[in-house]
């Protein structure tokens, strides 16, 4: 057995790039990329987002985030605006085929959620709950700041 087979580290990053995997196969015919699809169910459930909120929420740099956006914006599935009151801050919202997309795209949670294996939501829920006190502990091990929303 390789000795990675033995590692939480190795475990945790094969997960990720199947989980990844399998967003990416759902997601091609469509066009969209995981990132993609991750700002549109932001901006479905949540609302209209500025940016830094958005790169909170997703955990993006704004040098990873703008250029999404930007290519996000040329296929009308999001808009960016700035907002009169402060010319800053800049507004994040559904594009016409971003909104369209929301039917599209409904069967996927659901598609990845039995992908899972997990026998039922409260799995799902306990397992969400230990990745998120692993991803502040992890933080905290390294000395950097957790991200805003992971105890979200």
């Amino acid at each position: 057995m390789p000795v990675t087979d033995e590692m939480v580290c190795f475990s945790l990053y094969a997960a990720t790039r199947a989980t990844t995997s399998a967003y990416r196969t759902m997601l091609e015919p469509w066009g969209l990329t995981y990132p993609q699809y991750l700002v549109l169910v932001t901006l479905w459930v949540e609302g209209d987002q500025t940016v830094s909120t958005l790169g909170e929420h997703l955990q993006l740099d704004s040098g990873t985030l703008s250029p999404l956006l930007r290519r996000m914006e040329q296929s009308d599935l999001v808009r960016r605006e700035r907002r009169s009151t402060d010319e800053r801050v800049v507004t994040v919202t559904t594009g016409d085929r971003g909104r369209a997309l929301r039917a599209e795209l409904a069967d996927i949670p659901g598609r990845i959620a039995r992908g899972t294996g997990l026998p039922d939501e409260q799995s799902a829920a306990d397992l969400i709950a230990t990745l998120r006190r692993l991803t502040e502990t992890m933080h905290a091990a390294a000395g950097s700041p957790a991200p805003a929303d992971v105890s979200r």
